[in-house]
């Protein structure tokens, strides 16, 4: 199971802190990553990290503002939203998986779906 929280509203160039706490399994088996839906739109990847921490990889849109991180002591992965923009509201989705040797940034790859948390940033 994958409990995200944290989202929640924010003006533009304001920071946010999600959190996904995972349970019932082996989180530290697992890379995760953060995905995002935007009404009337796709889901897109956002971030993802290596089981260990030492590797992450961004979307293009999010790189130097957003940061995720893991804590395997604490079952749970982060993501650092900071200078927020209109365009990153969203509701945001954790993911684990396990199929890739580092990490995923396709969706495929990722086997377990947190439930969401939704992100609104106003202008």
């Amino acid at each position: 199971q994958l409990q995200a929280s944290g989202g929640g509203l924010v003006q533009a160039g304001g920071s946010l802190r999600l959190s996904c706490a995972a349970s019932g399994w082996t989180f530290s088996r697992y890379y995760m990553g953060w995905y995002r839906q935007a009404p009337g739109k796709e889901r897109e990847f956002v971030a993802a990290i290596s089981r260990g921490g030492g590797s992450t990889a961004y979307a293009d849109s999010v790189k130097g503002r957003f940061t995720i991180s893991r804590d395997n002591a604490k079952n749970t992965v982060y993501l650092q939203m900071n200078s927020l923009k209109p365009e990153d509201t969203a509701v945001y989705y954790c993911a684990a998986g396990d199929v890739s040797h580092y990490f995923g940034r396709d969706s495929w790859e990722y086997a377990y779906w947190g439930q969401g948390t939704q992100v609104t940033v106003s202008s």
